[in-house]
């Protein structure tokens, strides 16, 4: 049996899976946010919980939205900050008495996809993150790469590619990522990015969510097209420059946005204006387990025993 807990930023989930990936136990429980040892407690009343109902000596692996520093092993680049500079890994292992594995949330994303999900055939995986922020991971044969400063695939913090006078114009509209650099991937393609830059661009007082903009879109509104468009090209620059560099068989999109259907036609169209090959085969593919990716990567995180 296998243990995987998803530490999210509103809810922290568990999930018990057996080696052929069949579900044996699912829970959930809000996060404590901004408190620390509230989330170390409601990851072990989870992990109680699971071993309960399954097996006492199952494997713990868990996804956290940063990445343990191989410098102090402490957490780094969490969005929930509360995290950062803690030895999240020692505490639990000690509450736990147990041996766990940790990866970033987009890591284990991509583990699951490319181990029994939408990419279980390709040997080399790029998984995208695309929701509250801009998140990616890199598997090769079934393996995450985490990489020498645990940052592999972390394309969101890299300036969008490529820019033209629309892009340029809305970074000087815009607000620095939270990293501090004003051209971040991310403050382009997350969700709240891409709300933003239709409530500039469409001058509305209100901030719509994404799939308010979508539906404005479907039912025939100019602007909001026009902002899905931009929104495709830029996602496929960011894209070219990942494929350029790492070359996978299958990129998988995640989190929120990755729910827009017309980007699995209309980014591959414009990607091969950037990619520097005669021809791209790579394909652009939705997750099989959507929201569950994550939970299911941590574990996963574990070989067979």
């Amino acid at each position: 049996m296998r243990i995987g807990i998803d530490l999210g930023g509103t809810k922290i989930e568990v999930i018990t899976l057996d080696n052929a990936g069949n579900e044996c136990y699912r829970e959930r429980l809000a996060t404590p946010q901004h408190d620390y040892q509230a989330t170390l407690n409601t990851i072990v009343t989870l992990i109680n919980q699971a071993r309960q109902q399954t097996q006492p000596n199952a494997s713990i692996g868990i996804g956290i939205p940063g990445a343990i520093s191989p410098a102090t092993g402490l957490i780094k680049n969490a969005n929930s900050t509360w995290l950062n500079g803690k030895p999240l890994k020692n505490d639990l292992q000690q509450l736990l008495n147990s041996e766990i594995k940790i990866e970033n949330d987009a890591n284990c994303f991509v583990v699951s996809e490319a181990t029994d999900g939408a990419a279980r055939e390709a040997t080399t995986v790029f998984g995208v993150i695309i929701g509250t922020g801009t998140g990616g991971g890199i598997c090769i044969n079934k393996t995450v790469l985490t990489g020498q400063n645990a940052i592999a695939g972390e394309w969101g913090h890299n300036p969008l590619p490529w820019q033209d006078q629309t892009d340029r114009q809305q970074i000087q509209a815009q607000q620095p990522c939270y990293c501090g650099k004003p051209d971040c991937i991310e403050t382009f393609l997350s969700g709240p990015g891409f709300a933003r830059y239709y409530q500039r661009i469409s001058g509305e007082s209100e901030l719509l969510t994404a799939s308010d903009i979508v539906l404005k879109a479907e039912t025939g509104d100019k602007t909001a097209n026009q902002c899905l468009q931009d929104y495709e090209r830029r996602l496929a620059k960011a894209l070219a420059s990942v494929i350029n560099i790492i070359d996978p068989d299958t990129i998988v999109l995640g989190g929120g946005m990755s729910n827009i259907k017309r980007l699995y036609d209309n980014v591959p169209k414009y990607w091969d204006e950037y990619v520097f090959s005669d021809q791209v085969t790579s394909r652009l593919v939705p997750p099989q387990y959507g929201d569950s990716s994550g939970v299911r990567g941590a574990a996963w995180l574990w070989p067979a025993r």
